[in-house]
């Protein structure tokens, strides 16, 4: 089997996988819980370390937090923008380009741009929220993708089983998890559950 040099010297399957996971969240946190923004970082860190690419909307607020804890922690960082073109991004939409080894610039807006980043991800995570993170939940949701729910940091987050509940569409592919190393965890296992039956 043949294998590849990390950085820190140690051997890596080429066959392992990679999974790509993507971080849905409020932009603006002003109504977070207190501790959302670390979470995000935490969830960043912890995506990274358990063999994921992170993928965001290459915006503020929790993706961003999520972004700065991948790449602390020496991952890879992909952000899907709503503009057509970097200039766009900076000057039109006030997005960061700081923390992202590639930003794709769809040029499709908040809505398309939510639907190829769900759709280029293994799983998405939902940290706090508002409106635009329940529009990338239901997409997720519709598409059957491994969603986890990172329970406890306010906004979308802590309403999307009541929601999912009263939907009476199923349970949906969703782990809920407090804790980002745990939350992480089980998303890896259900994505891996889902590439094992294909």
């Amino acid at each position: 089997m043949k294998k590849k040099l990390l950085r820190d010297g140690s051997l890596e399957d080429f066959n392992s996988q990679h999974f790509k996971i993507c971080v849905s969240g409020a932009a603006v946190t002003t109504h977070c819980k207190e501790a959302a923004l670390e979470l995000a970082k935490e969830v960043g860190r912890e995506i990274i370390r358990q063999n994921g690419i992170l993928i965001t909307g290459a915006t503020t607020g929790i993706p961003y937090w999520s972004a700065i804890g991948a790449k602390e922690e020496g991952g890879i960082s992909i952000g899907f923008s709503p503009a057509a073109s970097k200039t766009e991004h900076i000057k039109t939409y006030h997005l960061p380009t700081d923390y992202f080894d590639v930003i794709v610039y769809t040029g499709f807006n908040y809505a398309g741009r939510n639907l190829l980043m769900t759709r280029a991800s293994d799983g998405v995570i939902i940290i706090c929220g508002r409106i635009g993170t329940l529009n990338e939940f239901t997409i997720a949701f519709e598409d059957r993708k491994p969603i986890g729910v990172l329970v406890g940091s306010g906004g979308t987050a802590d309403i999307i089983e009541k929601i999912v509940r009263g939907g009476h569409r199923g349970r949906g592919k969703i782990v809920y998890e407090n804790n980002p190393k745990g939350l992480i965890r089980k998303l890896i296992n259900l994505i891996q559950k889902e590439k094992k039956s294909l």
